[in-house]
């Protein structure tokens, strides 16, 4: 059987690093096959993801690119466990998605820190307490205080563990939510716009953060963003255009294919 990328449905690169396929899935964060996805029921029905075929290897940092409305977020969220699978095959951290039941994906999405776009944070908490609840999705509460006062000082607020978010910029807010996310060094990380209320410098000193993340655990990490200035961060870099995904290529191959100035 032929599980190249190249398959004419998907139109990829020929460059890509993940045009084989042939990766034991023991060295496989992720692994999507011929999925597909609708929205709404009946006449109303819409397909918005076509036939996705991807492979995320343990310690890569994958980001995703392509305009808004191509199905960037619904693609992260079905990979994390938080929607149910409609068409195609879904192997997330060995376990395949398809059939689980509410409760089983639950589960999954013990192994997987997510940062969304918006923070979601509970105001009534400061930020340790914040992140102290992630801690306790793993029944460890012994030492629960100090693992998130050491993650919010790796983000730069190390000044702010007993603020509450109304206190806080929304910059330092999307840190208390990295921080949330990173603080049980989970083997896969879901980021959706992470640097999106960040500066530049606070993006960069996230994302290395990150990188190293990946680097020393092995973490796997799939990031959407518009944001062209920590495209360098990524091993690769996947573009969804209208549902399908249009190229998967290294850093180098995907600057002088695209402009990154309109990753919007």
């Amino acid at each position: 059987m032929n599980h190249s990328l190249n398959d004419s449905s998907n139109n990829l690169s020929s460059d890509s690093p993940n045009s084989s396929l042939e990766n034991s899935l023991e060295n496989i964060a992720v692994s999507v096959r011929h999925l597909d996805y609708y929205y709404g029921q009946g006449d109303l029905r819409k397909q918005v993801l076509y036939d996705i075929n991807l492979e995320l290897p343990k310690g890569q940092i994958v980001i995703m690119t392509g305009p808004s409305g191509s199905g960037k977020t619904t693609l992260l969220t079905l990979i994390g466990a938080l929607r149910f699978l409609q068409e195609g095959s879904l192997n997330v951290l060995g376990q395949e998605l398809v059939g689980l039941s509410k409760s089983e994906l639950v589960e999954v999405r013990r192994n997987i820190g997510f940062i969304f776009q918006g923070h979601n944070l509970f105001d009534s908490l400061t930020a340790s307490q914040n992140v102290e609840m992630a801690v306790e999705v793993l029944k460890d509460w012994g030492n629960k205080r100090q693992r998130a006062t050491e993650m919010l000082s790796q983000v730069g607020l190390a000044e702010r563990v007993d603020y509450k978010p109304k206190a806080l910029s929304g910059g330092q807010k999307q840190r208390v939510a990295i921080a949330r996310a990173l603080v049980n060094q989970p083997s896969l990380i879901l980021a959706d716009e992470p640097t999106a209320a960040l500066d530049k410098q606070s993006g960069r000193d996230v994302v290395t953060l990150m990188q190293t993340l990946a680097k020393d655990q092995g973490c796997t990490i799939l990031m959407v963003t518009h944001d062209n200035r920590i495209l360098d961060v990524a091993d690769r870099i996947v573009n969804l255009v209208d549902g399908h995904l249009e190229s998967d290529q290294n850093f180098t191959t995907f600057n002088q294919t695209h402009d990154p100035k309109a990753l919007v």
